[in-house]
């Protein structure tokens, strides 16, 4: 099993010494096709353009290469989050507030384990948002498996000139 917290910890150096933030390192797909993702973006612009990923997938791949923590052979995507981006760490519920929200849990919370909703924020661990059936709602940090920025005509108009066509991404097998 890959563990990609061991990951982050090899790449992000590498990242932040580029001017990098790292939003998500993960691996998808099944052991005949794995891709390990890497979404970065620019702190001044949130996104990264054509050339930043390859700048940094080129770094990344020789940190990957001596350090060799994967056992299969796999697939580098370098890209940027995009607009309807992943919300992975405590930052982005602060820096999107106001912005409507695709949450899941790992657990259930008021018998729901998803939320279509409008992040308020986060203060003290809990994720603040407003539901539309249940009113606000209070979620720890640590319950979310998953969060994402949902498309919407103010995320678009707040993000302008970002793309809208999503993430630029260089791939490469590895």
């Amino acid at each position: 099993m890959t563990d990609i917290a061991a990951i982050a910890k090899l790449i992000e150096p590498e990242a932040k010494a580029l001017g990098f933030d790292l939003v998500r390192v993960a691996m998808f797909g099944g052991r005949s096709d794995p891709t390990l993702q890497i979404m970065a973006e620019r702190p001044d612009t949130r996104q990264l353009d054509l050339s930043d990923c390859e700048t940094l997938s080129r770094r990344v791949s020789e940190i990957l290469d001596e350090a060799d923590p994967i056992e299969e052979a796999y697939r580098l995507e370098v890209s940027s989050p995009g607009i309807d981006r992943p919300l992975t760490r405590p930052q982005d519920y602060k820096d999107w507030a106001g912005f409507d929200a695709r949450i899941r849990l790992a657990e259930p919370l008021n018998g729901r384990k998803q939320f279509d909703c409008r992040l308020n924020g986060l203060e003290d661990g809990i994720v603040t948002v407003y539901d539309d059936r249940v009113g606000e709602i209070a979620i720890p940090f640590g319950q979310i498996a998953s969060a994402k920025l949902l498309l919407t005509d103010a995320l678009i108009k707040a993000t302008a000139p970002l793309s809208i066509e999503g993430a630029d991404k260089i791939s490469q097998e590895g």
